[in-house]
């Protein structure tokens, strides 16, 4: 598999699954956190989180498991913004496809109220992901934050 990472803003990209073989790469690239929002088990031969933090770990990077699916996903905005925040940056957050990541990181964003609904969409679709299915998720997470 490639490493696929997809910038979002300035020190926060998303990626589809990352595999053992791509953490050296993520820290060659200047990542410093690794955000996991995939469950374990999701899909065969799939990389573990235990693992997967212990490879991080030895490189020197931070590794978060936030597992996220779709009916946690509403549930989590305010841990992704937490890590967010907490964490050393650049960070780079991933799932199976970079969708749900990407999600969390728009409800975050929405729910700062500092961006948008449009700027929101719009860097998600030059990230490769159409997140026009959750605009209304996006608007309600924006004026509940104002």
């Amino acid at each position: 598999m490639t490493l696929d990472i997809r910038p979002l803003v300035d020190g926060i990209a998303v990626a589809p699954q990352i595999d053992a073989v791509d953490l050296p790469a993520i820290k060659a690239a200047g990542y410093k956190t690794i955000i996991n929002n995939r469950p374990d088990g999701e899909e065969p031969g799939q990389l573990s989180a235990a693992e997967a933090a212990s490879l991080a770990s030895d490189l020197g990077l931070t590794y978060i498991y936030l597992p996220v699916t779709s009916p946690t996903l509403g549930q989590k905005v305010g841990d992704f913004a937490a890590a967010l925040a907490a964490s050393p940056g650049p960070v780079l957050a991933h799932c199976r496809s970079g969708t749900r990541s990407t999600i969390l990181w728009a409800l975050a964003e929405a729910k700062a109220g500092s961006t948008s609904e449009e700027a929101i969409l719009r860097t998600a679709a030059q990230a490769g992901y159409d997140l026009s299915t959750h605009a209304q998720m996006i608007r309600q997470y924006r004026q509940a934050g104002r």
